[in-house]
């Protein structure tokens, strides 16, 4: 054998880091996936719109008065006039360009109604998973194989996974607001104003994640390999929260994409309660105002959202895990 060969074989079986072209993709059937999840929920809002009892212009017009120049823009804004494919490929053609239709109620694009309510919206949401990734991990760290711990513990987090954001939401306002005053009943002009609806919002969703954490710290810290860890003299805080909790990590972030579905839609009855502005006030007024372009928008949004967050979730489980890379055939090797 040559001193050639012998110096390049190993560097052919060199694979490149995080999986190479198998991590690519892998995430490129995730991104398909979910661009496919999207286009069937578009492609529902759109049947649906059609296969509604009625006609088509009074659904779009809702409870405003319907007038000849109203019914023709309407006609007009979805070629109804058309075969039924060129309106789905033309509102699939406004969808990809931005343009959602049109409020007739409120007289505005329904694209800026979105985007003036989305910020307080996603200030809420944010907050609220910053109190359920606060909670879950604090609890289920602190209270993971101690047995009196872990049975309040599931006390609460039963207690309040069990118990309406709303109610919670109420019995806040009346302890911290009504009562003790320390902070604002409603609005969003301070920071302030946010610490009651994130705390309503997210409690509910961390005890359910703290139970799924916790389970996940149980088995982590009963491997062999806190056993060696405990024998180095490395402190239990340590392990628990630089090895175990990276390996528990896992199926909690499987609930991530969960999370952020169940706040969006959360928001939408605690920015009522605390007279929030935000896309929850502006869905319960389109509803109740029958403005159909506008619940279409939003639910189209909240579809993208959730895959957004679905899609993410795929990929990053692929980047801690690097079992999930692998090929059936490859894991056994």
């Amino acid at each position: 054998m040559s001193l050639e060969s012998t110096v390049t074989a190993p560097q052919s079986r060199r694979t490149p880091p995080f999986g190479g072209n198998r991590l690519t993709r892998r995430i490129a059937e995730r991104l398909l996936g979910g661009v496919l999840v999207l286009w069937a929920a578009i492609s529902l809002a759109f049947l649906g719109v059609h296969l509604a009892p009625g006609d088509i212009v009074s659904l779009l017009v809702g409870e405003q008065i319907a007038t000849p120049q109203i019914e023709a823009a309407i006609r007009a804004e979805w070629g109804l006039d058309q075969p039924l494919w060129w309106q789905y490929l033309h509102y699939l053609w406004r969808l990809l360009h931005g343009d959602l239709g049109r409020s007739y109620i409120l007289n505005t694009d329904v694209s800026q109604l979105l985007l003036s309510q989305l910020w307080p919206t996603l200030k809420l949401t944010l907050a609220a998973l910053l109190v359920s990734l606060i909670f879950a991990v604090g609890v289920a760290v602190a209270t993971a194989h101690r047995r009196w711990g872990r049975r309040i513990a599931n006390g609460i987090e039963l207690l309040l996974a069990s118990m309406p954001s709303f109610w919670l939401g109420l019995v806040l306002l009346a302890i911290f607001s009504f009562t003790l005053r320390w902070f604002p009943v409603a609005g969003d002009r301070h920071l302030s104003a946010l610490v009651l609806p994130a705390l309503s919002l997210g409690l509910a969703q961390g005890a359910v994640v703290a139970q799924v954490l916790r389970r996940g710290l149980e088995q982590a810290l009963d491997e062999p390999f806190t056993l060696t860890l405990r024998a180095w003299g490395i402190g239990e805080r340590r392990i628990r929260l630089r090895h175990a909790l990276r390996h528990a990590a896992l199926p909690a972030v499987t609930l991530t994409g969960w999370l952020i579905g169940g706040l969006l839609s959360g928001a939408v009855i605690t920015e009522q309660v605390f007279g929030r502005p935000g896309l929850g006030k502006l869905t319960v007024d389109a509803v109740l105002a029958k403005d159909l372009p506008v619940v279409l928008a939003v639910a189209i949004f909240s579809a993208l959202i959730y895959v957004l967050m679905s899609t993410l979730v795929d990929i990053l489980y692929l980047l801690i895990d690097p079992r999930l890379r692998q090929g059936p055939g490859e894991a056994r090797r």
